[in-house]
This record gives C-alpha cells, sequence and structure tokens, in this order.
C-alpha cells in the first residue's frame, strides 16, 4: 500500500510503500518518553520502499535496550518525529521504523501486534468506560 505523509508544520514530507499487516503498537519505555504517550504506531518498511520528498530531518541517537546505537528522526521545525532505523553497520537491507501518525492514510491502517508489551501501561487495555468528548 502506497502511503505519504508530512509533519505538522510540512517542512518534511515523504511517501512510501508499506505492507498494512506489518503496522504495530510499541510499548517500550523509550517510545513511550520520546513520543509522549503510552505507546506509538509504527509500520516497518524497507529503506528502500521510503522516499523523503521535502525537507532534512534532524537525528538523535539512543541506545536501545539491546545495545543497538537506533537513529531517531524527526523535524528540526516542529519536532514530528517521522522515522528510526539502525544507526550502526547492518546486515542486510536497512529497515526504517515510519510513525504512522504522520501519515495521511492513518485512519486505514490499524495496528496488527504490541511489541514490548511487558512495558505497557495496565491501563491501556481499559478504556471502554472513558468519557467521549468530540471536541475540546
Amino acid at each position: 500500500m502506497k502511503v505519504d505523509g508530512s509533519c505538522h508544520c510540512g517542512h518534511i514530507t515523504y511517501e512510501a510503500e508499506i505492507d498494512p499487516d506489518e503496522v504495530f503498537l510499541c510499548h517500550c519505555t523509550d517510545c513511550q518518553t520520546m513520543i509522549g504517550s503510552a505507546f506509538r504506531v509504527v509500520v516497518g518498511v524497507d529503506e528502500a520502499d521510503y522516499k523523503q520528498l521535502t525537507g532534512e530531518v534532524k537525528t538523535y541517537i539512543k541506545t536501545a535496550e539491546s545495545g543497538q546505537l537506533r537513529a531517531q528522526t524527526f523535524c528540526p521545525e516542529c519536532g514530528t518525529a517521522i522515522y528510526a532505523t539502525d544507526a550502526g553497520d547492518v546486515v542486510g537491507p536497512r529497515f526504517v521504523g515510519l510513525r504512522i501518525a504522520t501519515a495521511r492514510q492513518r485512519d486505514a491502517l490499524p495496528p496488527k501486534r504490541h511489541f514490548w508489551h511487558r512495558s505497557a501501561q495496565p491501563w491501556i487495555t481499559d478504556l471502554d468506560g472513558l468519557e467521549v468528548v468530540g471536541k475540546q
């Protein structure tokens, strides 16, 4: 499936070819901290299938629990997270963890699995009883 998207301010735009069955929620504590939420919605994309159309991302290198270096990219203007990828040497194709919230087609991309569920907030599965407000 072809998707396209941008950061909040429009400085970064991209297009990618993704497999909608590969969309997942990441509950790791790094994602929670960096996104400022309980989880992040991600899809793995072969680097060859991701094309940045405009702008230059800024990169922050973090060390994952595994010890691997991970490049976290974001818009230098508005701070929107765009993707993550391996920062070190990679054997074989490199993958991009595209942040689905930036895709125009995000409504059509429900997650299929949870990763790092051991770090999930305990209330994440009990949201049905919350009050629903259409707008602030």
